[in-house]
């Protein structure tokens, strides 16, 4: 059996494994998991078959709720039937969930954990979701990132089958699930050998069908109620002895470990925190700075967390802990502690020897997680031990945050490159950027990385893409903070976004801008002339626009910006090779499109290297004194202290405090009149000899900058 590596990302990885086991999808899209119902489909039109010699058998429901139904009653049917969900998607599901569980069925749920709609609306992750269909009876199985994706999506559906417990496979939404990585693609010749057939061959006589008749979804009493669901103990007692079993199995094929509980760190460390899904891999990369350094600490990472086996737990926990910190990505209101931590102290209850236990939350809604916060839950653990913290915002209302260090920590490996792309929603930084990676993941040795960090607006929102590259296997779950390269394709965010401060020094920075090499100099604010100064950069400018409308592309720049970083950084790929390469990932992107669409992203790829100019970084900048923020006091309070800072991506640095004044998540009408994102290359003109008075120019532009007024000769000359 050979080694395939290839780039995708974590919906890929769990449709690409799920596909194999499954005969009828149910689907519904829902952010971030759309891709996985949209991969199988596209495969299923394509004849890909499954283990079962046929393709999937696709339906696309009306809601996540008929969603849910079509696979309850396709799993009675006796198709083997999988769906993909998240956030308020999943909990729609829930009703048929406990029947799915109830009844026995072998269904599988891949979820990209979504934060929920509370006190506002969130398309980001975190495991509220999933945390809330803990009570289901499914069985919840968690990966960590790419690759665990593609190594454990199958275990769901194999334990699933050999156990007859319905199995939630669940990574985190955006982080996992979008994150491309270069990864070792599974053989589905592995899930052949490792299916139980008969297994298989029990549920489809199981199944409700007229040879086979039975009466099934009845009503129970007070009198029998209770003795049924405790009938049904011995299939969940079975689950983690059958899970085990089949993570021992991909950790041989793999020669990755896998277990219901996979420890990592000191062999006889005291302080060990315990979590689930991705950042685990932060952790991990801490642990192994820390250690080197004296430390004595490691990581318990959650794999099966139902059911949840004291048994694999104490066999993978050092015996030497004396202090855990149980981090959870979701809040429970009201509760006395976080799920996983309730769990967790659940396990010690009544031993002798129990270490200290606490608990914290992290990452609500993609809330960055990086090393410093791993550090400071250490510091915490070893000193203080502070309970019910949080790590990586500032809480002056509560007092529940902790304190990070106040040095950067890098604890990525030496040989990773970081960079960073501000783009502009659907100006096509976002596939460039996938594209750059995925020509670097496989067409070099070196492993790669690529996220996606934008705001709800999608569309015309500020874009920023985080990319890493290394000789070793990156683990980095979170934003580029210190890169090596940063690119810009709009010249307005010069005055808007801090995009050099975090430059390493001897650094580039490439700026889209219909500029001249002489007059762009006045357009850079002293801020970002100063950085580039003190950190020794280099600067190229690009005039991406007009090469773009001299193709035919009109907005499209995102092939010219990929083609000039690479001939700005031929250390990774010779520009020669790049530029073969970045032809032939256009052909497959661009090729359903019609021969003339590729051709003119041939040119746009020939004209990105020669349109590159370098301004001289004059070293005099260094001594520049940064203009001062001018701020206008006539904006409402909100706009002010909230919306400005959230449009600037400050709104991470808002202290808790900032939100009392909107505690219920309200806003102020009218908000949008205040923001002034000035990112638009054109500007439309009337010309009044071609105007019919249809209105369409005003009912086309969400921003109405050409205004109809309907207004007599006597009230215009008055106006």
């Amino acid at each position: 059996m050979s080694i395939k590596f290839q780039s995708m990302d974590g919906n890929q990885a769990a449709a690409y494994a799920s596909y194999a086991f499954t005969e009828v999808a149910g689907i519904y899209p829902i952010t971030p998991s759309s891709p996985m119902a949209e991969w199988v489909d596209l495969w299923a039109s394509q004849g890909k078959k499954n283990l079962f010699n046929v393709p999937v058998k696709v339906v696309e429901m009306q809601s996540e709720a008929g969603a849910a139904g079509a696979v309850h009653g396709s799993l009675q049917g006796g198709a083997l039937t999988t769906t993909f969900t998240a956030s308020q998607g999943l909990l729609l599901k829930v009703p048929n969930m406990y029947k799915i569980a109830g009844q026995l069925l072998p269904g599988v749920i891949h979820v990209a954990a979504r934060s929920l709609a509370a006190q506002s609306l969130s398309i980001f992750g975190d495991h509220q979701d999933v945390m809330a269909t803990r009570q289901t009876g499914f069985a919840m199985l968690s990966s960590g990132s790419v690759q665990e994706v593609m190594d454990l999506a199958g275990v769901a559906h194999l334990s699933a089958i050999a156990s007859r417990v319905p199995f939630m496979h669940f990574f985190d939404g955006f982080r996992t699930s979008h994150e491309i990585q270069k990864v070792e693609v599974m053989d589905y010749e592995v899930y052949d050998r490792l299916l139980d057939r008969d297994s298989v061959s029990e549920f489809r006589k199981n199944a409700l069908n007229p040879n086979n008749p039975i009466t099934r979804g009845s009503a129970q009493n007070d009198d029998v109620y209770f003795q049924a669901a405790e009938a049904q103990n011995k299939y969940w007692d079975a689950v983690p002895d059958i899970a085990a079993g089949y993570m021992k199995e991909i950790s041989k094929v793999t020669g990755r470990n896998y277990a219901p509980f996979v420890y990592y760190g000191a062999e006889n460390a005291t302080d060990v925190i315990i979590a689930i899904a991705s950042v685990t891999e932060a952790i991990e990369e801490t642990i192994d700075l820390l250690n080197a350094n004296g430390g004595n600490v490691g990581l318990l990472t959650v794999h099966l967390y139902r059911p949840f086996s004291a048994k694999y737990f104490f066999d993978a926990i050092p015996a030497s802990v004396e202090r855990i910190a149980v981090l959870d990505r979701t809040k429970e209101k009201g509760a006395v502690h976080e799920p996983l931590h309730l769990d967790v102290r659940s396990l010690y209850y009544g031993k002798e020897s129990c270490p200290v236990i606490i608990g914290g939350r992290y990452g609500l809604s993609s809330k960055d997680t990086t090393p410093s916060q791993i550090v400071a839950v250490y510091e915490n653990l070893k000193n203080e031990q502070k309970d019910g913290f949080t790590i990586g915002i500032n809480d002056d209302v509560t007092h529940l945050s902790l304190t990070e260090p106040t040095e950067h920590i890098d604890v990525a490996d030496k040989s990773t490159t970081e960079l960073l792309f501000f783009g502009l929603g659907s100006d096509g930084t976002v596939g460039a950027s996938k594209n750059t990676i995925k020509i670097i993941g496989e067409n070099t040795d070196l492993y790669a990385q690529a996220y996606s960090s934008y705001d709800s607006k999608k569309s015309g929102g500020v874009t920023r893409m985080h990319l890493r590259f290394g000789s070793n296997p990156i683990r980095s779950t979170y934003l580029v903070s210190r890169p090596h390269f940063v690119s810009c394709s709009q010249d307005s965010y010069l005055d808007k976004y801090d995009m050099v401060g975090g430059l390493r020094n001897g650094g580039s920075f490439l700026l889209n801008t219909i500029e001249s090499a002489e007059s762009v100099i006045g357009l850079l604010p002293n801020g970002v002339k100063k950085a580039l100064a003190e950190k020794n950069a280099k600067f190229y400018i690009i005039n991406a626009i007009k090469l773009a409308n001299e193709i035919g592309l009109g907005k499209r720049i995102n092939t010219i910006m990929q083609s000039a970083f690479f001939k700005l950084n031929e250390q990774i790929i010779p520009y020669a090779t790049a530029q073969d390469l970045m032809k032939k990932y256009a052909e497959k992107a661009y090729g359903r499109k019609g021969e003339a669409i590729v051709k003119l992203n041939y040119e746009a790829i020939d004209k990105g290297s020669k349109g590159l100019v370098e301004v001289s970084v004059d070293q005099a900048w260094a001594n520049l004194e940064v203009e001062a923020i001018v701020v206008d006091n006539n904006r409402p309070d909100y706009v002010k202290n909230i919306a400005d800072p959230v449009g600037a991506i400050k709104g991470y640095d808002l202290p808790v405090s900032a939100f009392e004044s909107i505690i219920d998540g309200r806003m102020i009408n009218g908000s949008t009149a205040y923001e002034k994102r000035g990112v638009a290359t054109e500007v439309p003109t009337w010309l009044s000899e071609n105007c019919i008075q249809c209105n369409q120019c005003s009912f086309a532009c969400p921003h109405a900058v050409i205004r109809p007024f309907l207004v007599a000769k006597e009230e215009a000359d008055k106006a």
